[in-house]
């Protein structure tokens, strides 16, 4: 009996695998709801196909916990989007994500990484600047809060070579 209990209670530590098209749907849904402009999920699938995009998820069972997601460009690449699941948060699953994909665009011999963040998204800044990602600059009202405020992007690179 506790056995069971501790089987219902205890969450093993998602796994983390590269996505396919197949994974479009919910990844498509954890992006809209993790982001203010989510995107639909004929987007995501697009990009899943594309052989210049490389992503990652996360799943918990038949949950997904977490995707990243980047496309190459020559020896450079744009982390395109990251997104962990509100149940998933502040457990690592986004360092854990973001390390395997950071290996595996190294081993596609990129050596560059860039992206951008927003300046007031502290997890995630904390997350990229822990990554050893750097700022490198700064697009102002970037991301539209409100109608009337926007937010600034911050845009960090990292080297991988």
């Amino acid at each position: 009996m506790i056995g069971l209990l501790n089987r219902l209670f205890t969450r093993a530590e998602p796994v983390l695998s590269e996505a396919s098209a197949r994974d479009a749907a919910v990844i498509s849904s954890l992006h809209a709801l993790s982001f203010r402009r989510g995107w639909s999920e004929h987007e995501i699938e697009a990009l899943l196909i594309d052989r210049n995009v490389v992503t990652h998820r996360a799943t918990s069972g038949r949950t997904l916990a977490g995707f990243i997601l980047s496309r190459l460009i020559d020896e450079e690449a744009e982390i395109l989007s990251v997104a962990v699941a509100p149940a998933w948060r502040g457990r690592s699953l986004g360092r854990n994500l973001l390390n395997l994909h950071l290996r595996r665009l190294a081993g596609l011999g990129v050596s560059a990484v860039f992206l951008e963040v927003g300046e007031s998204n502290t997890p995630a800044t904390k997350l990229y600047e822990r990554a050893g990602f750097h700022e490198v600059g700064r697009r102002e009202n970037y991301y539209q809060e409100t109608a009337a405020k926007g937010s600034t992007a911050v845009v960090l690179r990292r080297d991988l070579a």
